[in-house]
């Protein structure tokens, strides 16, 4: 099913709208990541057959629920998305469907037999995550944008990805996997030593001088 490119740009112009109005409270899941993650769904969509329309749509509301709560889940997006979707002219089955794979690409529960569609916007989230320069230039701002502590969130990323890793469904996309898993390796041995670094006494008074 095909949304018109005009329905399309006004999805987009709604979110580039609330980004920018929201800017102070989405350090890491402003407009820098959802565009990203847009660009790469589009290209990851075209390669494994997926519709790229919907693809598309479904990358720039997939985290619209930071823009309702912080630190909160993909359902809880999920009127905001509606409203979105309605007020450009979705057709309300195709709403409904882009709600679906929203749902379905979250890290923390998508399994390995997703939708076309959702392994398009799984990787191309994943790879942001993935990306060598994320915890270097990001991470801190995702500890600002969301109120949580590096503990938190070192549980949350090992606790959500390794297994994903391990079973070998990362990435669904092949030629991204080959491409990126490097990448993605590196990033979750990272996370795995600061889990482990945060049991040294010494650490944690290193980051309470730091933060003090």
């Amino acid at each position: 099913m095909r949304i018109p490119m005009s329905v399309i740009e006004d999805v987009e112009r709604q979110v580039w709208q609330l980004c920018q109005d929201l800017a102070a409270n989405l350090q890491f899941h402003g407009w820098h990541h959802v565009s990203f993650v847009r660009d790469k769904s589009i290209h990851f969509a075209q390669r494994n057959g997926a519709s790229v329309e919907v693809a598309h749509v479904a990358a720039l509301v997939h985290d619209l629920n930071y823009m309702v709560r912080r630190n909160s889940l993909p359902m809880d997006g999920a009127e905001l998305r509606a409203k979105v979707l309605a007020s450009a002219g979705v057709d309300p089955t195709v709403s409904e469907w882009i709600e679906r794979i929203v749902i379905e690409a979250e890290m923390r529960t998508r399994d390995r037999y997703i939708s076309l569609e959702a392994q398009a916007l799984s990787d191309a989230d994943t790879l942001f995550k993935a990306l060598p320069v994320t915890p270097v230039v990001l991470a801190h701002k995702y500890l600002q944008e969301n109120g949580i502590t590096l503990r938190e969130l070192a549980h949350k990323i090992v606790g959500e990805q390794q297994g994903k890793h391990d079973a070998g469904f990362y990435f669904y996309d092949t030629e991204a996997a080959a491409t990126y898993s490097k990448w993605a390796s590196a990033n979750l041995k990272l996370w795995q030593c600061i889990v482990e670094s945060l049991d040294d006494p010494c650490v944690e008074d290193l980051l309470s001088a730091v933060a003090s």
